[in-house]
């Protein structure tokens, strides 16, 4: 099974894959998606999508995880994210690819125990839980990455 982990953005969304065989987890890659500096949101949006339709035929994944989002005092740039995940949302269900959200919280939570865990303990939990030499850069690929580890703590079976 191949999983599909976002954390969705206007500059930039993070992205991961996780493949699962047997019951084990593995990283299969990650990184960002970039939109172009000073365009309007409707053409972020179309960038968006079509990097998110690429990475879709690239890794055929059977499930995508994406990142709830969290509004803290900027109500603005979360109404331009909410449009962001709108397109991969869209896309998924377009394609009955099932999705899974998780909040932050959540996220932190499954991964330290701790939901108001920061960054730093969220990147050295993963570069252990996955075996990788040094922790993930930049930020929103590490994020994607965590998503994907808390929709595999909650589907290990």
């Amino acid at each position: 099974m191949i999983i599909l982990w976002i954390d969705p953005g206007t500059t930039t969304t993070g992205f991961s894959i996780i493949e699962r065989k047997n019951n084990q987890f593995q990283l299969i890659d990650y990184g960002i998606l970039k939109t172009t500096p000073k365009i309007d949101l409707s053409q972020k949006l179309l960038e968006i999508w079509n990097d998110i339709v690429e990475i879709i035929k690239k890794y055929n994944p059977d499930r995508i995880a994406v990142e709830k989002l969290f509004f803290n005092t900027n109500i603005t740039t979360g109404i331009a994210v909410s449009h962001a995940r709108w397109v991969i949302l869209y896309e998924a269900t377009k394609r009955w690819i099932q999705t899974f959200e998780y909040t932050p919280l959540q996220v932190k939570k499954a991964i330290t125990g701790n939901g108001k865990a920061d960054k730093t303990q969220l990147q050295n939990a993963i570069k252990i839980l996955f075996g990788l030499s040094d922790i993930i850069r930049p930020d929103d690929a590490a994020d994607a990455v965590w998503i994907a580890y808390m929709w595999a703590l909650e589907n290990s079976f």
